[in-house]
């Protein structure tokens, strides 16, 4: 029996901290707010999985392999297709009460998907319903000790380069260190790096910041997802692809159909292609928002299908069973983070992770819908499967990088400052000068201490981290691809079609970008 500490309760936290219990491991799990707060919560469209007799696991991998534009890990993306029909049955095992209809569990369509396959839970809120069911189990089983408002500091990794456990800030504002003899990450994404982000506040990375401070090797950074559909007011509350899936169609503010024109799939293109179109309209229109009209649906389905979102329009004042609704993109998911192989294992010895804290390969440049849930599931699934086993060779961890640094004097970081800093110049449309532009901003700030007892200042510690490594990786790859678009590189370059991984010593501050070393392009 092993002591595991699992940081973060969303789906995959909460899997693998009840997985590692009923394999017999003492576990701790720690989470930054409240054990029911994370990205998962606020999922709306569901989880792809082949589980219908029309469907098929190759059909599956080829619609990821697909949107991921060449950059996916071929044996990641198998594993992921082939492995999540079991573990969407153990959701349900788990008490997740998907949405049935006359033939069965309902099933809808999102964008890239060749076939319906996307099973959803309390209309729109499949993300809650899971989170819920979940955090049940955990509270049932007697061997997971919970710590809630216990945010992760870093990771303490002793003189073989092995993580032993973690730093945290408690919540009575003391910091003490957690042994443990295996530490799974779960922390989710840092969509708190931009200005408008269908993510909670909590999303701030804080898993693949300490990760990366701790030697891990980090890859995919430049590649973040847009979503193209959040209500445009504030909060940015999501609207799902599966509206769109169901018949809603996008307008610019002459009330034409303007994805028409910029792909045939129309408004079921992939992610970054349907966001940046989006852009480019909000750009004619002065900055305005586009409408997404899905009164041809009618209100009974809107209603029932989507409460969620219809709850969100009438805190708004907004009727879209009437009115066309405004939209715009909005941070959504990183496809990038701590380099994993299959069995979730990290560059560093003892540390696993998974969900969005984790590149797996299985998204590539860019995320298939509904294949973010399936994810982290299928792969915490994993990470406790390979507690115990010899960590793999290849899984080392990185050589020292020369790195930079910045004067003792500089100023401390701003975070509305360095928000809107990458939404300007590291968002949906992107340039050369734009990124060295932010690049020296970046360099102007100071991070908080690691000595901070304040949650916030930790928090800023860590997206300065990250925003530095995501300018960097993005100024590094010199074309378009996925989710990265740059005016100054608009096609894709086959000779690219590879991943690269950010590494640093322990001791040094600032990211320095070398070669990935297990990056698979298919």
């Amino acid at each position: 029996m092993s002591s595991i500490l699992v940081v973060g309760s969303g789906l995959g936290g909460l899997l693998a901290a009840v997985r590692a219990a009923d394999a017999g491991h003492r576990v701790v799990l720690v989470t930054k707010s409240v054990l029911p707060e994370s990205n998962t919560r606020y999922a709306q469209g569901g989880i792809a999985a082949a589980l219908f007799r029309d469907d098929s696991v190759d059909a599956h991998m080829l619609d990821t392999l697909r949107a991921g534009a060449g950059l996916c890990d071929l044996a990641a993306v198998r594993v992921l297709c082939a492995e999540g029909p079991a573990r969407v049955r153990d959701l349900i095992r788990f008490g997740v009460d998907f949405d049935r209809d006359e033939s069965g569990v309902a099933r809808g369509l999102e964008a890239a998907h060749s076939r319906s396959r996307v099973v959803h839970a309390g209309g729109d809120a499949t993300g809650a319903v899971i989170e819920a069911a979940l955090v049940a189990t955990v509270r049932r089983r007697a061997a997971i000790e919970v710590r809630e408002h216990t945010m992760l500091v870093d990771l303490n990794v002793d003189a073989t380069g092995a993580v032993r456990g973690v730093r945290v800030l408690g919540p009575n504002g003391v910091q003490l260190a957690l042994s443990a003899d295996a530490v799974i990450l779960a922390t989710g994404g840092a969509g708190a790096l931009y200005t408008h982000t269908t993510n909670p506040s909590v999303a701030t990375g804080d898993g693949v910041a300490a990760a990366w401070r701790a030697g891990a090797s980090v890859t995919d950074l430049e590649f973040y997802q847009f979503h193209p559909t959040a209500l445009a007011v504030p909060g940015t509350p999501l609207v799902s692809e599966a509206v769109r899936g169901e018949g809603a169609v996008l307008r610019n503010h002459s009330g034409e159909r303007f994805m028409l024109a910029e792909h045939p799939d129309a408004e079921l293109a992939p992610r970054d292609v349907v966001a940046r179109a989006i852009a480019r309209q909000m750009e004619l229109q002065g900055g305005a928002p586009v409408l997404l009209d899905a009164t041809a649906l009618g209100r009974t389905l809107l209603e029932t299908r989507f409460p969620t979102i219809t709850a969100a329009c009438r805190v708004a004042g907004l009727d879209w069973a009437v009115d066309p609704i405004p939209v715009a993109p909005a941070a959504h998911y990183w496809m990038g983070g701590v380099a994993t192989d299959a069995w979730a294992r990290t560059s560093l010895p003892g540390l696993y992770a998974v969900g969005e804290t984790a590149r797996t390969g299985a998204h590539g440049a860019n995320r298939l819908a509904s294949n973010s849930l399936l994810e982290a599931a299928v792969f915490a699934d994993r990470a406790v499967r390979a507690l115990g086993q010899p960590w793999p060779a290849s899984a080392a961890a990185p050589s020292d990088t020369a790195t930079r640094s910045t004067h003792l004097s500089s100023p401390r970081v701003e975070r509305r400052e360095l928000q809107q800093l990458l939404w300007d110049f590291a968002g949906v449309h992107r340039s050369g000068v734009g990124l060295v532009h932010a690049a020296g901003a970046l360099d102007e700030w100071a991070a908080p201490p690691a000595t901070s007892r304040s949650v916030a200042a930790l928090e800023d510690r860590n997206l300065l981290d990250l925003a530095r490594l995501l300018v960097s990786a993005a100024l590094a790859r010199e074309e378009s691809r996925g989710a990265h678009y740059r005016s100054d590189f608009a096609d894709t370059r086959p000779e690219l079609a590879h991943s690269r991984s950010h590494s640093r010593h322990r001791t040094t501050r600032h990211p320095e970008l070398v070669p990935a070393k297990e990056a698979i392009a298919c």
